[in-house]
């Protein structure tokens, strides 16, 4: 893994196959691995599944984190099972992995893997990683943070953190843009 440019993909885990989310999940998974990434996803079915299958069908390398908590088998277009104990474990293995993300339309889960990231970047926790949102379904919930975030400081604020600087997470209309900006963004070295 040391050499490979690993992307994982949130998304939710109920759209099959023939759902516009899995197919837009698919060609997400197929785009990255042509621009030479592997795919990381949480490993299970949905928007997982999918990008997997689609990185696969392009010749590239999957890899998928799960968690005994879920009790679920990896999805079949999965070549490296990370398995974990706890949902916590494979969430921070998912981002520790990762040299960027892309978030697609998802639930709960979803929104706790885009914040956490968020927050990880926001706060410099970790190294600065790129990170994409594909469509507009997230956009409200961006828009309502950074007005939070990028408004107005107080005088007793001692750092300005990262968002506040610019924005952290990039929106993307098209699977093709999301792997486009990541792939531009790494050869940047940023």
């Amino acid at each position: 893994m040391n050499d490979e440019r690993i992307v994982t993909v949130f998304g939710s885990s109920r759209p099959g196959e023939g759902h516009a989310d899995y197919a837009e999940a698919r060609e997400l998974g197929r785009r990255l691995a042509e621009r030479g990434f592997a795919v990381c996803s949480g490993g299970y079915g949905g928007v997982m599944e999918a990008a997997s299958r689609g990185a696969k069908e392009a010749g590239g390398k999957t890899y998928g984190v799960t968690a005994e908590f879920f009790g679920r088998k990896v999805n079949e277009w999965v070549d490296v099972e990370v398995r974990k104990k706890t949902w916590e474990e494979r969430l921070f293995e998912l981002i520790r992995l990762a040299d960027g993300f892309v978030a697609c339309k998802g639930g709960t889960g979803t929104l706790v893997e885009l914040a956490v990231v968020w927050e990880m970047l926001n706060k410099s926790v970790m190294a600065r990683k790129r990170f994409a949102v594909l469509g507009d379904f997230w956009q409200p919930i961006l828009e309502r943070v950074r007005e939070v975030e990028q408004g107005p400081r107080s005088s007793s604020a001692s750092r300005v953190w990262g968002e506040a600087n610019g924005n952290l997470v990039h929106t993307v209309a098209t699977p093709e843009e999301a792997a486009m900006y990541l792939a531009e963004e790494w050869k940047r070295g940023k």
